[in-house]
């Protein structure tokens, strides 16, 4: 480990944090709120440490893959320190466990949330925890990559660490222009449904916070009731539709522009089975919620698929209490929350890519259990084969996925004493970046309750989610450190 290579990179981006806080000072100074202090004041210590950190000297070489994985690390976690400062500064939160909890649940857009009245807040502040999801949405460091930096293969093993899925797909040879391509799309998609909002009579302020948390799908919200403050149903349905897109893998977008062919996405196996899932899912919501007569019309379909697609995209937007709803579709929900969405999507969770291959993988296992001689490899569409290194890469990440949950299921019971029910949807919602669970921490309750353990814990988990778990994991082994 090259400790000096590392510290002149979390430099950097801390300076790019530190730019980031630039922007809720200009709105604050608009809209003449005092908070802009607190961001002026946030700034300055960002950069202040940053500069001097980004000129610390090195000799050059490439980032080998254990140091990509401690940079990205580091690099989240440090986001979150200097993120949080302004929360502290205007007084949002008294203590650090809070202001921490909930600039974590930012940048991992995760959308969990210590705030028990939003809408009492400057719009500056919560301008800046839209905005920090959106930025933890397609990646700090993708946009490090991206903006200020030529780092060949060392690039790669950094955007291999922090991208969602066991492969990252290079777009172009160069592996800057295939985090360009990444971010303009990101940012076109953000623009489109931004306008969209605003033509349909949101605010374009409210337009702007809630794009940001759409398209990272993180579901920070300006209103205490999230969604459901909109009548409009045009208004749920076009953040239905984002909130799908963006559950969708970004690298099939600039493809299908580049092959003129619409069609390119339902080629893809992820996204044919992505969308199964969703319609599949929001058929049963509305069928059981109809039987039990829940809603009726168009309300029935729109209410099923959007809470369908806010938890299975993990945004964890809300235009209903979903907690009330029959036993069928609260399990149902909880199950989505363990799919997620796309590989190289915003999506968190274990991923709709991973499920795909273990199905694909258990119907081989099977057929070679009446014809044990058989040669079949596992496939993904015609052409693609998938490694048997990447299955028990896959089998390995749920298993691990599954093992984090249960230990700290137990450990969150036994730290407050919590019920089973929202203590593992709690966990689950954290881990996979939900947002909203079951029972105390449901869709319209919060985490603010919870003691300064089970928040710093849940923080923790929503690193190690989105991260994917590897990431966080390997900078406990003593060898990622060695010189």
């Amino acid at each position: 480990m090259r400790y000096n290579l590392v510290t002149r990179i979390l430099g950097k981006i801390i300076i790019l944090v530190g730019f980031a806080l630039i922007i809720p000072v200009i709105l604050a100074l608009y809209f003449q709120e005092k908070e802009w202090k607190a961001f002026a004041y946030s700034t300055v210590i960002a950069l202040a440490i940053g500069f001097p950190l980004s000129r610390w000297p090195y000799n050059n070489g490439e980032i080998r893959r254990r140091e990509g994985y401690a940079i990205v690390a580091l690099s989240w976690a440090a986001a979150s320190i200097f993120g949080c400062l302004p929360y502290l500064f205007a007084g949002t939160f008294t203590n650090f466990a809070d202001a921490l909890f909930e600039t974590v649940s930012g940048f991992t857009t995760t959308g969990a949330s210590v705030m028990t009245d939003i809408e009492i807040h400057a719009r500056s502040i919560l301008f800046w925890r839209s905005l920090t999801q959106w930025l933890g949405g397609m990646g700090i460091v993708v946009l490090f990559v991206a903006l200020l930096s030529q780092l060949g293969v060392g690039g790669l093993h950094m955007l291999q660490a922090e991208a969602p899925g066991p492969v990252t797909e290079k777009l172009k040879p160069r592996i800057q222009e295939t985090a360009k391509i990444l971010w303009l799309t990101y940012v076109i998609l953000s623009a489109a449904e931004a306008l969209l909002l605003w033509l349909t009579g949101m605010p374009l302020y409210e337009a702007v916070v809630h794009t940001f948390s759409t398209m990272a799908t993180g579901g920070f919200s300006s209103k205490n009731a999230s969604i459901g403050h909109y009548e409009s149903p045009l208004i749920h349905w076009i953040i239905i539709i984002f909130m799908f897109l963006a559950g969708a893998n970004f690298a099939l977008y600039y493809q299908a522009l580049r092959q003129k062919n619409p069609l390119y996405f339902w080629r893809n196996p992820e996204f044919r089975l992505y969308t199964l899932i969703t319609l599949g899912a929001t058929i049963t919501i509305a069928l059981d919620l109809f039987i039990r007569g829940y809603y009726r019309g168009e309300n029935l379909i729109r209410q099923a698929a959007f809470q369908v697609t806010s938890i299975l995209t993990t945004t964890g937007f809300a235009t209903a209490d979903f907690d009330t709803w029959p036993s069928f579709s609260r399990l149902l929900l909880l199950v989505l929350m363990f799919v997620g969405g796309c590989y190289g999507s915003t999506g968190g969770s274990i991923k709709v890519g991973r499920h795909l291959v273990l199905l694909k993988n258990g119907m081989v296992e099977l057929f070679r259990a009446v014809h044990p001689h058989a040669v079949l490899p596992v496939r993904l569409g015609n052409a693609v084969v998938v490694k048997e290194t990447l299955i028990l890469n896959i089998l390995q990440f749920i298993g691990l996925y599954l093992l984090i949950f249960a230990l700290s299921t137990l450990l969150l019971v036994s730290l407050t004493g919590l019920d089973m029910e929202s203590a593992a949807s709690a966990v689950a919602a954290t881990l996979g970046n939900v947002g909203p669970g079951l029972g105390v921490v449901g869709p319209t309750q919060n985490y603010a309750h919870l003691p300064a353990a089970a928040k710093y814990l849940l923080s923790w988990l929503m690193l190690v989610g989105r991260l994917e778990i590897y990431t966080v994991l390997v900078l406990f082994l003593r060898a990622t450190w060695k010189r």
